[in-house]
């Protein structure tokens, strides 16, 4: 049995934005999320409005803090600034009535009827598409051969590389030692593309993330290993 949501309220506030109240018969409790940059309170059958305002009041510290953590997505427009490993990004109108794209000179040049509308989420939905295209393309352009380069410079081998898609992580190696890539790495500047690529080929030889293996990625990072995972971990591969 599928229980619809039964009530939806959005209120704003000068400091927290957009807040949404939603009344759902499948909450037993009072709970607050932050879903795309936005508050979200979810308030049980039967419950009181203000309850949930009250509840959120008392949050609106680490509220703050969290939403500065996760704010929305920016949306894509002719004003999008992007630079990526391998290319920047360029959105703009044309006469033309579908959307196309092309990569040349290290531009990704994103072409959109004129009267296109950005803030409509098909839209974003076609844009984001056409550079998850671009970003597979170059991934599986240069991604092989700098991790052939790396394994070759530090003795490691790997019987096999995959491009994924994946948004939950960077990469990771079988037990196999075969290794996944996701393409959003080209989203990273290099020296982090190279040491998710070097932390991959240690798990060639140690798969779990034993003292063994940290002082293998050490030696292959020049003892930069615990600077370079904390550096990583302000970006996401979402």
């Amino acid at each position: 049995i599928t229980f619809a949501i039964i009530m939806e309220r959005k209120i704003d506030d000068k400091q927290l934005g957009s807040i949404t109240l939603r009344v759902s018969p499948r909450a037993t409790r009072y709970t607050i999320k932050i879903s795309k940059g936005e508050i979200l309170g979810i308030i049980p059958s039967g419950g009181n409005e203000q309850r949930m305002l009250d509840f959120i009041e008392q949050n609106r510290k680490k509220l703050l803090v969290s939403l500065a953590k996760h704010p929305a997505a920016e949306k894509f427009s002719e004003k999008t600034v992007l630079q990526t490993f391998s290319f920047s990004l360029h959105i703009f109108r044309t006469d033309r009535a579908s959307f196309y794209m092309t990569l040349q000179g290290g531009i990704l040049h994103i072409a959109c009827p004129a009267k296109t509308n950005f803030e409509e989420e098909k839209v974003q939905k076609v844009l984001l598409q056409l550079l998850q295209k671009a970003l597979r393309h170059e991934a599986a352009r240069l991604l092989p051969d700098i991790l052939k380069k790396l394994a070759e410079k530090h003795g490691f081998s790997y019987s096999g590389l995959k491009i994924t898609g994946s948004k939950t992580s960077w990469g990771s190696c079988t037990s196999r030692k075969s290794i996944n890539l996701s393409y959003n790495l080209m989203l990273l500047p290099g020296h982090l593309i190279e040491y998710v690529l070097l932390h991959e080929l240690c798990h060639t030889k140690e798969m779990s993330h034993s003292a063994r293996f940290w002082k293998l990625v050490d030696g292959v990072t020049n003892n930069r290993a615990l600077d370079l995972r904390k550096e990583l971990k302000n970006y996401h591969p979402r």
